[in-house]
């Protein structure tokens, strides 16, 4: 009863000012402050705000907040001991299945990649990194140098 009466009191002090604004000849805004004034009214009369005062002044309603804040506190605090362990149950799915798959020999399991020589591979694969090596453009600093000498530095 009380918030119904405070929102109308609102609403007519808002189409009163709406009433001055459009007076000093500031139609538009008039108009805004009008549409913001009906709002309460608006709301009284859909029943909004009695349904917000059954839930503000229920003790029952406010038990049940709390005990959402505590399940939503609970969610959290696993998130973050998961988190600091650096385990997440994808990560300890993975795991589980890795200590299954154990159980066989990885050697056994996994087919040669090469034609028959296993001493070769190793030879042919370092071959690229050398030539990556060479060519890193971290170890040559001739253009930089030019760079600064074209600028006077």
């Amino acid at each position: 009863m009380l918030a119904e009466t405070i929102c109308s009191a609102v609403s007519a002090a808002g189409l009163g000012v709406a009433a001055i604004t459009a007076y000093r000849k500031r139609f538009l805004a008039a108009t805004r402050i009008a549409a913001y004034s009906l709002v309460p009214l608006g709301l009284v009369m859909t029943g909004v705000v009695q349904w917000v005062s059954d839930i503000a002044f229920k003790p029952s309603v406010w038990i049940g907040f709390g005990l959402l804040a505590v399940a939503w506190l609970l969610f959290m605090t696993t998130r973050a001991v998961e988190r600091r362990a650096g385990s997440t149950r994808k990560e300890r799915r993975a795991a589980r299945k890795a200590e299954r798959g154990a159980a066989v020999a990885p050697a056994a399991s996994s087919p040669s990649l090469t034609s028959g020589s296993g001493a070769a591979a190793p030879q042919a694969q370092a071959e690229p990194r050398k030539k990556q090596r060479e060519t890193a453009p971290g170890d040559d600093f001739s253009d930089i140098e030019a760079i600064l000498k074209k600028h006077g530095i």
